[in-house]
């Protein structure tokens, strides 16, 4: 049988980190990719392929994916998992700063489907697995910058789906809900300097609190759950469209299916602890 090869982006940890892992021992010959190479050594010691990599700098992704098809001949499943989260109020976040949540988590990831899709489209197959959020689907204050790009990250991939399943290529959202990584204490500290002391800063002071994880208990899912998706997606022969894992994120998105504004406006509200007047 043929050995398949896969592109992680954001691996250097969490998420990232157990899906190279997870493809892996699945079998697949992985390109683990991050801006931090002396953090991959891990994998690299697991046999992993690690490279350099800055999604909002086209030339290094441009390198990764020659040396990948050099290498191997092929790029079977890219898993665009790179991405943080820029939390505070709209009215505080610089201007530069949303520009740059988008570069991220939409424009970098987007830009590597267009540059794996001719490799795809060449054999006839391919999977494009796009790591969203239940931010993609549900909003909460101060994340205004973030949901943007998970909502239109959304988009963009049912778009895409469209367009390239003529050529066998699936395109698959994974929308994991809270996980335990060092996403939600990097994005507290962002909305507390942000918006910590202002007019926002008792919002601020709650949804730093609750994204790091302060309000659930311990609660929040292991990134093991995101790979085991992942693992499920590229292994099927139609995989799903989305796959809601993790804490909190299948009853979330079924309330903000099924309530109206208002009722979810008041169930956030409460969750996540905000100040009301």
């Amino acid at each position: 049988m043929e050995v398949k090869t896969a592109l992680i982006t954001g691996a250097s940890s969490g998420i990232g980190e157990a899906t190279a892992r997870k493809l892996r021992a699945m079998g697949f010959t992985v390109y683990a990719a991050a801006r931090r190479l002396e953090r991959m050594q891990g994998l690299s010691d697991d046999g992993i392929a690690v490279m350099a990599m800055d999604v909002t700098d086209d030339a290094s992704m441009r390198v990764g994916i020659e040396r990948i098809v050099t290498e191997t001949g092929r790029i079977d499943v890219l898993v665009n998992n790179a991405g943080y989260g820029s939390y505070g109020a709209l009215e505080d976040v610089e201007i530069d700063e949303g520009r740059r949540q988008f570069e991220v988590n939409v424009f970098g990831a987007i830009r590597l489907a267009q540059l794996v899709l001719p490799h795809m489209r060449a054999r006839g197959a391919g999977t494009i697995v796009n790591i969203s959020s239940m931010g993609g689907k549900i909003y909460t204050p101060l994340g205004g910058w973030y949901h943007g790009t998970k909502f239109a990250l959304e988009a963009l991939s049912d778009c895409l789906r469209l367009e390239v399943a003529p050529f066998g290529i699936d395109v698959v959202v994974i929308e994991p809900g809270g996980i335990a990584t060092e996403w939600g204490p990097i994005a507290g500290d962002l909305v507390e300097q942000a918006s910590g002391h202002g007019p926002y800063g008792r919002q601020a002071a709650a949804v730093a609190k609750l994204l790091r994880g302060e309000t659930t208990g311990g609660r929040n899912s292991p990134p093991g759950v995101v790979a085991d998706a992942v693992g499920r997606a590229v292994r099927a022969s139609r995989p799903k469209t989305r796959y809601a894992v993790g804490f909190g994120a299948k009853p979330l998105i079924l309330a903000r299916r099924f309530l109206g504004d208002r009722l979810f406006d008041a169930l956030i509200t409460r969750a996540t602890g905000m100040p009301r007047r």
